[in-house]
């Protein structure tokens, strides 16, 4: 029970901070620049966020510790890092910044921008290496990953879903979806800087 709880708050800042849905509004940005092959594309850039955010899942607390940067720093950091991307999610300014980075004449590379930084960006990269740092039990990173795959999954669902309806889906609802998702991380970072604070006092 206690590894399923996990694995749901996990899941629950996962999905907040990668918001497959937000991030939706942007890859339909991005489909006029991708000539062919789409859904290639489209799996190619799941599957490279996947093995980014494990990467730093694996290394998040070994970098920590050759940095020496402690871990209530980081969650200070963090937390600062997710206001801020919470507040340009809830004022559309975040969806604004991403497709100025995707504005070019064709993307043929699913690593750029579409696995970085539309999928594993700061956010996700940051939550990951706080979520793993603080704790070396194998079922907490099995969880984590779990956890990281089942939302790139449905990101995925997603994107394939949009290739065939693109016509039919329009940016304004996913925009406003997005706003009251990152109503939700502002929330999330909020408790990331307190818990920070209380462990520098404690």
């Amino acid at each position: 029970m206690y590894a399923f709880e996990n694995f749901i708050n996990f899941f629950a800042l996962y999905f907040l901070v990668i918001d497959p849905i937000g991030t939706l509004a942007v890859f339909l940005s991005v489909l006029p620049n991708i000539k062919n092959n789409k859904e290639k594309v489209a799996i190619e850039a799941v599957f490279y966020a996947f093995l980014i955010l494990v990467f730093f899942l694996v290394l998040g607390g070994f970098i920590l510790e050759h940095l020496n940067i402690d871990l209530y720093s980081l969650k200070i950091a963090g937390g600062i890092i997710l206001l801020i991307i919470s507040l340009e999610m809830m004022f559309d300014k975040r969806l604004e910044r991403k497709e100025k980075i995707i504005k070019s004449d064709n993307i043929y590379n699913p690593i750029f921008p579409l696995a970085i930084p539309l999928l594993a960006g700061p956010a996700s990269i940051t939550s990951v290496i706080v979520t793993t740092s603080d704790s070396l039990s194998y079922s907490h990173y099995i969880n984590n990953v779990l956890a990281i795959l089942a939302v790139l999954i449905i990101t995925l669902f997603l994107f394939l879903i949009t290739l065939r309806f693109e016509r039919f889906l329009k940016k304004q609802i996913l925009q406003v979806t997005s706003r009251i998702i990152g109503i939700l991380l502002a929330a999330l970072s909020l408790q990331y800087i307190l818990d920070g604070i209380s462990q520098f006092i404690g």
